[in-house]
């Protein structure tokens, strides 16, 4: 299990990501954008959204960030974007049964963004706010992910 600073930003995560790993010192930077995924022809994505990166990841002193971009179709399911509200927690483990468990403990009181469930990028993902106002992302399958994108580009 694994427990990651999550970051969103407004449509300039690519500069950040550049920038971080050039200040950070990156061993390993990974980035997969939202045209790098298969598109539903049902719900096409917007043009100026698709060069927008979708999940990122950098390496450096042992420790890992991962960043996105916050699309500005999701706004309106999302909020906006205030700086100081764009850091999240995010849990990714392989025991589905505890990720279900922490999803439903934190969730109490709080609300539910996307429900835990089976995506494109995951067998098992979903987003909440707790109580607090804290913002907790879990995700069964990052990493594995993140790695079939980039190797079959």
């Amino acid at each position: 299990m694994s427990v990651i600073a999550y970051l969103n930003f407004d449509g300039n995560t690519e500069e950040v990501i550049d920038f971080y790993s050039e200040a950070l010192q990156a061993s390993e930077v990974k980035k997969v954008k939202f045209k790098d995924i298969p598109q539903d022809p049902n719900f096409p994505m917007p043009e100026n959204e698709l060069n927008m990166i979708m999940e990122s990841s950098i390496e450096f002193a042992g420790g890992k960030l991962m960043m996105s971009d916050l699309l500005p179709s999701m706004k309106s399911t999302t909020g906006e974007l205030v700086k100081g509200n764009n850091v999240l927690i995010s849990i990714i483990m392989d025991d589905k049964q505890a990720l279900e468990h922490y999803f439903n403990n934190l969730a109490a009181g709080g609300f539910v963004i996307m429900p835990l469930s089976n995506v494109p990028w995951s067998s098992c993902f979903g987003m909440l706010v707790d109580k607090f106002g804290i913002t907790w992302k879990f995700n069964r399958d990052a990493e594995r992910f993140l790695n079939q994108v980039i190797s079959s580009r």
